[in-house]
């Protein structure tokens, strides 16, 4: 299977739910979704089409909490970015932490240091910061003007 195979299908499964692809090269691909689809499309992109889940990295930028889910497709070498931009005020998304435990501890860093809610997660207590900064304060967060 081809890099433009599994990106169709994924297309035409999601098509509604796609915001964006950006191809940077033939092995990494980021296709930004509504968050709303991260469970259908993790189950999805994991269960049908076997990609692994690698890691989930955020930031908090001027368009709000962005989160890229890296996923790797090992037979072809192929790096999938599932990217979402969450809301500035209300920054929350499901956990993929029942589907993959994996990302349960990148989930609870995520909350720790930029604030951002993981709806489901089935253990959201501090990871590392207990006792280093106050509760509701979240050192990765910016203020932008």
């Amino acid at each position: 299977m081809n890099t433009a195979v599994t990106i169709e299908n994924f297309k035409e499964k999601f098509d509604s739910d796609i915001i964006e692809v950006i191809i940077r090269n033939p092995k990494r691909i980021i296709v930004t979704i509504n968050p709303e689809a991260i469970i259908p499309v993790a189950e999805f992109l994991y269960r049908k089409e076997g990609y692994r889940f690698i890691i989930a990295s955020a930031l908090h930028t001027k368009k709000g909490f962005e989160i890229h889910y890296h996923f790797s497709k090992d037979n072809i070498g192929l790096i999938l970015n599932i990217h979402v931009v969450l809301d500035k005020e209300n920054p929350q998304v499901e956990s993929l932490s029942n589907i993959f435990n994996a990302s349960n501890w990148i989930e609870r860093e995520m909350h720790e240091l930029i604030g951002i809610n993981f709806l489901n997660h089935p253990n959201q207590e501090k990871l590392i910061s207990e006792g280093n900064w106050a509760e509701g304060v979240y050192p990765l967060r910016k203020e932008f003007k």
